[in-house]
């Protein structure tokens, strides 16, 4: 058997919109990092949420030209929505996403993984507003971002810093049990696994990272921000009433399913 057989293997996931400009280059950019640099079984899974433009064409052409690269095709918008087929029909031990646009250092995704492997932690998130972290990035986002993450700990007293930077991972097992309670399929997905993580009694890992803004994000603030207000709502609601808890049983419980809606290698 080939070392690298008994490795565990994490999969990447990259949900797009629209995104024929950027898709290629940064695919690329991420295989050959992880060819070079990750020391663990790994795919990528491009997550296309029913893009209008060429993103699909182009993702199927990198599905037939890397072999790691596999690709989903959803016929509804949204990340979360994206993340939930995905990682919840897995076969990777640990399940990752990361934005298309790669704002996110690379650097920071072995850092991200390597406690999720060892078994140290279930979920790590890379933290824009860490000590360390290297950020550019226009000041009405860092503002945006920081009165949110302020709004999130007087609310929850939660420990993590960034609910919303787009570089995450979680086991599967931890995302399987996660994934069924999680209502919002779009930007507030995060936040939401997050705060259910915390309620549950997770510890959350963080890595400090270097970011950089890209100025043709797809994100909508004004329709982020009210979708975001109306989940902290939701969610202080939820466990004011006493729900968000995991049953003791599911902590143990782990399934297998088969992968039916992705495609290993465009036809």
């Amino acid at each position: 058997m080939n070392s690298l057989d008994s490795k565990p293997l994490v999969e990447i996931v990259i949900p797009v919109y629209n995104e024929e400009a950027a898709l290629e280059k940064s695919v690329k950019q991420l295989y050959q990092f992880l060819k070079q640099n990750f020391p663990y079984r790994w795919q990528i899974t491009i997550a296309d949420n029913a893009s209008k433009d060429r993103t699909w064409e182009i993702a199927r052409q990198l599905n037939l030209a890397l072999p790691e690269v596999k690709v989903l095709h959803l016929d509804q918008k949204g990340r979360g929505r994206a993340l939930r087929q995905a990682w919840g029909n897995s076969e990777a031990e640990v399940v990752a996403y990361m934005d298309v646009d790669l704002s996110t250092g690379l650097d920071a995704l072995l850092p991200l993984v390597i406690p999720l492997v060892e078994g140290q932690n279930s979920i790590a998130i890379g933290s824009r507003l860490a000590r360390e972290a290297q950020v550019t990035r226009q000041w009405k986002r860092e503002l945006i971002s920081r009165c949110y993450n302020i709004m999130i700990k007087a609310v929850f007293l939660n420990h993590f810093s960034d609910a919303q930077c787009g570089f995450k991972a979680i086991t599967t097992k931890t995302a399987r049990q996660l994934l069924p309670m999680i209502e919002n399929n779009e930007w507030f997905f995060d936040t939401e696994m997050l705060l259910l993580a915390e309620h549950n009694g997770m510890k959350i890992h963080e890595v400090a990272v270097t970011w950089v803004e890209d100025l043709d994000s797809r994100v909508h603030i004004t329709k982020t921000v009210k979708e975001d207000l109306k989940g902290l709502w939701r969610m202080r609601k939820t466990f004011w009433s006493g729900k968000g808890q995991l049953a003791a049983t599911s902590y143990a419980k782990e399934t297998n399913p088969k992968i039916t809606s992705s495609v290993n290698r465009a036809a």
